[in-house]
């Protein structure tokens, strides 16, 4: 089989929906065909490039790195053709950016205004996932980064449009001194009797999977304390031997905290960037895409226990 830019938009359109069905809909194809597509570009690659599980699929680390390499050819086919006359004067814009309580919105901002320095960007915080998409129905903001869950898809017209930035564990963030801190991993039901730090409700899905994750451990917490504020507070409060958290995998703990991942991997979250195709180029879309995915690349560099967990998580999986 010879490589064509078709087969990569199929393996982004996958690594976007988290699933092979998902993605068959988006493009408009059946699911035995998109699998019979899957299972030929994986042969032409000679090893998996998605790791097959109960809430879909997500890419083996050699995957990772031929979605890296395939979404910047699409962003460079994209912008073939799209550069201004010489000579012409370049028009400056401002893109408005929503964006919840993500991680990646630093490194991607900063990114974003390196690779395209003639668009301002104005970013608006938005805790709730559901008003996000408000807002980009209403018109208020063009491109937004918001979260939703496996199994509970961000839903809005079809006046905007999302795709997958990045799909990602759930850890859990423990004092120092607890008495499960020397664990590799810790069993979510080992932590029925602790109090925990939760975020208020996001209208996607939060805190709802936390407690249905809780209910299938066997157990209901004994102390929710909601919390939505400073990461360094809420570590702080940790520390203090308050209570435990669930917490991104990105998250750098200090000193007095640690952060480890759940046996099982019983909760993920998924970051998505989700815009107005009407109000935003295909170009800025990407450009944002791609600083985003790098911002959450860089991340997982700097993060020892999630490289860790993954290393144990897909050893054997791909390169």
């Amino acid at each position: 089989m010879e490589l064509e830019l078709r087969h990569l938009r199929v393996l982004c359109a996958i690594a976007d929906a988290g699933s092979v069905g998902r993605a068959a809909a988006d493009l408009g194809y059946s699911q035995p065909a998109i699998s019979t597509q899957l299972r030929r570009i994986e042969g032409h690659f000679g090893e998996p490039l998605f790791e097959r599980g109960a809430t879909g699929v997500r890419p083996t680390p050699y995957g990772a790195e031929v979605l890296t390499q395939a979404r910047d050819v699409l962003a460079r086919v994209e912008a073939i053709g799209h550069r201004p006359a010489p000579g012409a004067p370049k028009a400056r814009r401002t893109l408005r950016v929503a964006a919840t309580n993500s991680p990646v919105l630093s490194g991607a901002v900063s990114r974003f205004r390196a690779r395209l320095p003639d668009v301002d960007l104005s970013v608006n915080s938005v805790y709730a996932s559901s008003r996000i998409v408000e807002l980009l129905e209403e018109g208020a903001v063009d491109a937004a980064i918001a979260a939703d869950y496996p199994g509970m898809e961000l839903r809005h017209s079809a006046a905007v449009t999302h795709r997958g930035i990045v799909t990602e564990p759930t850890f859990v963030a423990l004092p120092s001194r607890h008495r499960l801190r020397h664990r590799a991993q810790v069993a979510l039901a080992d932590l029925a009797e602790d109090a925990w730090f939760v975020t208020p409700d996001d209208g996607a899905g939060w805190p709802g999977v936390f407690h249905t994750a809780c209910e299938a451990a066997g157990f209901t917490p004994v102390t929710v304390h909601e919390f939505l504020g400073d990461q360094l507070q809420l570590q702080r409060m940790i520390a203090d031997g308050l209570g435990v958290s669930l917490v991104q995998p990105t998250m750098r703990p200090i000193p007095q905290v640690v952060v480890k991942p759940l046996v099982g991997t019983p909760l993920w979250c998924r970051y998505v960037l989700a815009w107005r195709p009407g109000a935003v180029a295909q170009e800025l879309a990407e450009t944002l895409f791609q600083s985003a995915v790098a911002a959450h690349r860089e991340l997982v560099a700097q993060s020892p226990h999630l490289r860790s967990w993954a290393a144990r998580t897909w050893s054997g999986a791909g390169k």
